[in-house]
C-alpha cells in the first residue's frame, strides 16, 4: 500500500508534539504502536494517552509528605531578675537556665485516596518538666474525613487543636512572639486534646486560609469558616478524670477588602475540668471530686500583615482557681488578653517583621500546681528576620511582671529579659 507522505510527515509531527516531555522509554513504547498510515479526521491525528494509560495508582505510603521545624532559644541576656520564671512558657527562663531545644518536630501528612487526610505530629524536644527535657511526645495525631470532593464539610478525628482563639491556632512556626499569650493559652496550655470536630469553608476560603499562611501573612492555618465539637477536656495527653465532655464552637470569617484581608473571629467553649490528685497540695481543700466548671468565651480580630498588621484577642469566663481566704480551690471570675503591631518588609529575598505585644492576664491556671492565681502585665517587642527560606532569627526583649498565689504563698517576680531564637525549616 502506497504511503502519503504528507500524512506520515503530519502524524510525526502531531505524534512528537503528543509525547512531549515523556521519557524516552515511553515515546518509543509508543512509537512502536502506532503506524505512519493512521487515518487522520480533520486534520488532526488522534494519540493514546500513553503516559495516563501506564501511570499507576500510587500506595497510600507515596502520598504521605514529610517536613518539620526546630526551634533553638537562649533567654538569659540583659536579664535583671533571675528569679522572673513563666511555666506557660519554655521553663529556660531565670537561674540556672541556658540553651534550650524548644521544639523538634516532624510532620508526616498527606491525602490518603479523595476523601481521608491524615495528619501526624510529634515533638522530639518535649520538657515535660523544669527539670527533664527532650522526651519525644505525641501533639498531633488527627484524620480528616472529607464529606464532599470539594472538601469544604470535613469531619476531624484524634488530637488535634481545640478551635479556641487566634493564637493558639497559629503555629508556633509561623508565630512572632516566642509564646502564646498567657490570657488565650491557659484556656488549653499546648492548644490540643482529643476528640471529634467539625468544619465547614468554601473552597474559595480554604484556598484564602492556605494563602495567608504559604505567603508569610502569619495566618492560623485552615479551621474552618465554622468550627464545633466535643473534647475531653483534661488537654494533650492527660487522661480523661471526669464523665463530661468540652463542647467548642468557633466562628471565623476572612474578609478581602481591597488589598487588605481582615479576620474577625468569635469562639466559646463549656466543660468541667478535674484537677489531678498531684497538682493538689497536701491540707487544700477541694469540692468533693475536684471537679469544676470551665467555661470562656473569647473575641479576635487580625488585619494581616500588608504591611501593617494586628492581632487581638479578648476572653472572659470562669474556671478553678486558689482562694486564700479558705485554703481553697473554687471556680472563680478569669478575664484577659492581648493585642500585637507588626510592619512586614520585604528587603531583597529576606523578610524583616518588626513587632510589639502587650498582655495581661488575671484568673487561675487549672494546670498548674493549686490552680495557681496568677495576674500577669507583660510587654514585649523585637522582630523577626526570615534570612532565608530555611533558616529564622527572632530577638525579643521581654518586661514582665508576675504575681502568683498558690499554698506555699505569694510570688510576685518583675523583671526585663532579651530573648533570642533561631528556628529551622525544613
Amino acid at each position: 500500500m502506497r504511503t502519503n507522505p504528507l500524512k506520515t510527515i503530519t502524524a510525526v509531527l502531531l505524534f512528537t508534539t503528543a509525547c512531549a516531555g515523556l521519557s524516552a522509554q515511553t515515546f518509543a513504547s509508543a512509537w512502536n504502536g502506532i503506524s505512519a498510515t493512521q487515518e487522520l479526521t480533520d486534520g488532526v491525528l488522534f494519540v493514546q494517552d500513553t503516559a495516563k494509560k501506564q501511570e499507576k495508582k500510587k500506595a497510600w505510603y507515596e502520598v504521605i509528605n514529610l517536613r518539620g521545624y526546630t526551634q533553638i532559644r537562649y533567654n538569659r541576656l540583659l536579664e535583671t531578675n533571675p528569679k522572673l520564671k513563666c511555666d506557660q512558657c519554655d521553663k529556660s527562663w531565670g537561674d540556672k537556665q541556658g540553651f534550650l531545644i524548644r521544639r523538634a518536630r516532624l510532620i508526616f501528612s498527606g491525602n490518603i485516596g479523595d476523601h481521608l487526610f491524615i495528619y501526624i505530629q510529634p515533638d522530639l524536644a518535649s520538657a515535660p518538666s523544669s527539670t527533664t527535657l527532650h522526651f519525644a511526645q505525641l501533639r498531633d495525631a488527627y484524620f480528616d474525613y472529607s464529606i464532599d470532593k470539594k472538601k469544604e464539610f470535613r469531619l476531624r478525628f484524634g488530637q488535634s487543636k481545640i478551635p479556641y482563639g487566634f493564637e493558639n491556632l497559629q503555629s508556633s512556626q509561623n508565630r512572632m512572639p516566642l509564646d502564646r499569650n498567657d490570657a488565650l493559652n491557659s484556656a488549653l496550655p499546648n492548644e490540643r486534646d482529643l476528640g471529634a470536630m467539625f468544619y465547614y469553608a468554601p473552597a474559595k476560603i480554604r484556598e484564602r486560609f492556605k494563602m495567608l499562611v504559604d505567603e508569610g501573612l502569619k495566618g492560623s492555618g485552615d479551621y474552618g469558616v465554622l468550627g464545633f465539637g466535643v473534647y475531653n477536656g483534661q488537654t494533650a495527653n492527660k487522661p480523661e478524670l471526669n464523665n463530661d465532655l468540652h463542647v467548642v464552637a468557633r466562628l471565623s470569617y476572612p474578609f478581602q477588602i481591597g488589598g487588605q484581608i481582615i479576620e474577625p473571629g468569635v469562639q466559646a467553649y463549656s466543660g468541667k475540668f478535674t484537677i489531678a490528685k498531684d497538682q493538689i497540695t497536701s491540707g487544700l481543700k477541694t469540692n468533693k471530686d475536684a471537679t469544676y466548671d470551665d467555661q470562656r468565651v473569647a473575641a479576635s480580630f487580625v488585619l494581616y500583615p500588608k504591611p501593617f498588621g494586628i492581632l487581638a484577642e479578648y476572653n472572659i469566663g470562669r474556671g478553678p482557681r486558689f482562694t486564700p481566704t479558705n485554703d481553697s480551690i473554687t471556680t472563680a471570675e478569669l478575664s484577659g488578653g492581648m493585642v500585637t503591631l507588626s510592619y512586614l518588609q520585604k528587603i531583597g529575598k529576606q523578610t524583616l517583621i518588626p513587632f510589639v505585644r502587650a498582655q495581661q492576664y488575671s484568673g487561675g491556671k487549672k494546670l498548674e500546681t493549686d490552680a495557681r492565681y496568677h495576674f500577669v502585665t507583660e510587654y514585649e517587642f523585637g522582630a523577626e528576620w526570615q534570612i532565608f527560606k530555611y533558616m529564622e532569627l527572632v530577638a525579643m526583649y521581654t518586661m514582665s511582671e508576675r504575681n502568683t498565689l498558690d499554698m506555699t504563698g505569694a510570688n510576685d517576680q518583675k523583671g526585663n529579659l532579651l530573648r533570642l531564637q533561631l528556628q529551622f525549616n525544613f
